[in-house]
């Protein structure tokens, strides 16, 4: 069950990608959080930067754990995570609000508060890839789907109705291509495909000003409220000051702890929902350049343990979990780059937060766990 030889025969490839995506973290955090003053620019590191070192620090332990930890053994556990998923969502209803919504437990002996949402998708990675592998004979049935469906269902709408619109999007995605991989009716992938092509194609074409925002307003409104439909908004203060900050950015940046716009707090969110272009304003196009080949080796070499898994249920579990990461990062650069709106998804280990950081690793861990069995046999 737990093996610390697999630390052996894990993909290395990996392990520079993670440690340089936790440095990048750290500077853009210290850069747009911390205080610098004195007549050497001495900087002072503010909580937020010691939270995250903190959060790194545990995300690092976990992972190793899960690479020794065989992951064969989570299909005894999964109604339970499902079930404790569900319950510590709907514990958030009877819990204080936190910056006005229902996302966090705060715990005084937690250096960051727990967000039960960013668990949740893990667990119905999870969920679907053992429910799947079970019903591998019957995988082609509408009752089979129809049941899947239920366990993306329940979480999708407590999430939403926190409301955290980006979180709950992202178990779409995550449940399409398990059920690709799982085997579902070729006819029921389709026609999904399909419903969300047109659903992205629409969002794009607002973003891109080939439709316009308000004109559409008075149909939409007619079956979801008017602050939903404003989540579309293209011309939102936070969408122009990211692209604002990009662009400033130019070639080669402001520097380390130079940027005029972020600096002047400018930028909203500049530490979680905004990382991207607070780093792209002090490394320039050549620093998006380099975050976005390090985001590529991670996934491509996600996806390539979906290849190599010696079982059913591990090909699933990887297929989620490298869904799982390419979505945060499409999701985030996009909406930072005014191709989506604004829903608030991080990018996962460089934005700020102990409970990205943590579900993150987790499942990198997981991939790991899966990599290193794959010649297993018992």
């Amino acid at each position: 069950m737990w093996d610390p030889r697999y630390l052996k025969r894990i993909d290395f490839r990996t392990v520079p990608i993670v440690l340089a995506l936790m440095i990048i973290s750290i500077m853009v955090i210290i850069s747009t959080t911390s205080v610098v003053h004195g007549v050497q620019d001495e900087i002072v590191l503010s909580s937020m930067v010691k939270n995250q070192l903190r959060a790194f620090g545990l995300g690092i332990l976990v992972y190793l754990f899960l690479i020794c930890f065989d992951y064969r053994k989570l299909r005894e556990w999964t109604w339970f995570f499902y079930l404790g998923i569900i319950v510590l969502l709907v514990g958030l209803y009877f819990a204080p609000p936190i910056h006005n919504v229902r996302r966090w437990y705060r715990f005084s002996f937690l250096p960051f508060d727990i967000q039960p949402s960013e668990y949740a998708k893990l667990v119905v990675v999870i969920t679907l890839s053992w429910f799947l592998e079970k019903k591998m004979h019957l995988v082609h049935t509408w009752k089979t789907f129809l049941e899947a469906s239920l366990v993306v269902f329940f979480p999708f709408v407590l999430i939403l109705k926190q409301p955290d619109l980006g979180t709950a999007l992202i178990l779409g995605p995550i449940a399409l291509v398990i059920f690709y991989f799982g085997g579902v009716k070729r006819g029921i992938i389709k026609g999904l495909m399909v419903v969300a092509a047109l659903l992205f194609g629409f969002i794009l074409l607002v973003f891109l000003g080939i439709v316009s925002h308000d004109e559409m307003r008075p149909f939409f409104t007619k079956f979801i409220k008017e602050y939903q439909y404003e989540r579309l908004n293209p011309n939102t203060y936070h969408q122009k000051a990211g692209q604002t900050a990009i662009a400033l950015g130019r070639v080669f940046g402001s520097g380390f702890c130079k940027s005029e716009f972020t600096g002047h707090n400018w930028l909203p969110y500049a530490y979680t929902d905004s990382i991207f272009p607070a780093f792209t304003e002090e490394f320039g196009l050549v620093g998006a350049f380099f975050l976005l080949a390090l985001f590529f080796g991670l996934i491509y070499f996600s996806f390539q343990v979906t290849a190599v898994a010696r079982d059913h249920f591990g090909r699933l579990l990887a297929s989620g979990i490298a869904v799982y990461l390419a979505m945060h990062v499409i999701i985030n650069i996009g909406m930072m780059c005014g191709f989506l709106p604004i829903t608030g998804v991080p990018l996962v280990l460089v934005s700020y937060g102990g409970s990205s950081v943590l579900s993150t690793m987790i499942a990198l861990g997981l991939l790991q766990s899966i990599y290193a069995r794959r010649f297993a046999f018992s």
